[in-house]
């Protein structure tokens, strides 16, 4: 059965998630496009649903992908177009979404890095966020450990951002004091970014696994944090500009730290 009304329960809790505290009450999000829904599956994220709008979807793959997962006993929500594009995060919508269970990793439970996980400190842009994910997947890294009161990493626009990394990533939830505990138990070391770092970061030897710590992109990290690090290094700035979008500079921290290794 096909669903055509804009009331219908369902279609306005989904609609709801486009709020963080929507995804937070129902502990949903939505996935949009036919790209991250394959990632999705293929990655084996937890999902509640596929949604299909059937005169949006012209793919052939995406019809393939549907079929498999609705035989593997996926539900499939099925909408008009105009429902969909209700739903949809972006203009000319492909037709295909999915509904994901958001989940997190204790911090006990990540598995072990054979080179880290990046941990960012009250993180406030989803889409940087979204980018550090992507980044970190593609620079050997092993997740991404979320401190203190950061955006979501399940918005629209981090999802949108992460191109599929959301789902083979680690993400973890937890405070600073028991991130230094956890790191300390593990003898993990933590290399914190700063103007004032002591070391350039193309000088450094980085040590394996690590901890790299990112703070805010208004406030980066507080004294008393880069205090805790074992290293801190710095990015030279050549221009008028003293700082680098956060994602940017994680991106170029995290292949150096790799490179070195």
């Amino acid at each position: 059965m096909m669903i055509t009304s804009l009331a219908n329960p369902t279609i306005k809790a989904l609609r709801a998630l486009r709020q963080r505290k929507a995804r937070d009450e129902q502990g949903r999000y939505l996935i949009e496009g036919i790209r991250p829904v394959a990632e999705a599956i293929q990655c084996g994220a937890p999902l509640d649903m596929l949604v299909v709008a059937p005169e949006l979807l012209n793919s052939s793959f995406a019809h393939e992908l549907i079929d498999t997962y609705a035989a593997g006993g996926g539900k499939i929500l099925t909408v008009s177009a105009a429902v969909f594009s209700s739903l949809a995060d972006k203009d000319n919508p492909q037709g295909l979404a999915a509904v994901g269970r958001i989940h997190y990793t204790p911090l006990p439970n990540l598995s072990p890095a054979p080179v880290g996980w990046v941990v960012l400190v009250e993180v406030a842009d989803p889409g940087n966020l979204g980018t550090i994910l992507r980044t970190a997947d593609g620079a050997g890294f092993s997740g991404v450990i979320l401190v203190g009161a950061t955006t979501d990493p399940f918005d629209p626009a981090a999802v949108r951002a992460s191109m599929g990394a959301l789902f083979s990533q680690q993400i973890a939830r937890t405070s600073w004091p028991d991130l230094l505990t956890w790191a300390r138990q593990h003898r993990i070391a933590l290399v914190g970014s700063s103007d004032r770092g002591a070391s350039d970061y193309r000088a450094t030897t980085y040590p394996r696994p690590l901890l790299l710590v990112l703070g805010s992109e208004r406030h980066g990290l507080t004294d008393e944090q880069l205090a805790a690090c074992d290293l801190v290094v710095r990015i030279p700035m050549r221009g008028r500009s003293d700082s680098l979008n956060l994602a940017v500079a994680a991106g170029i921290l995290m292949y150096e730290a790799t490179r070195s290794q």
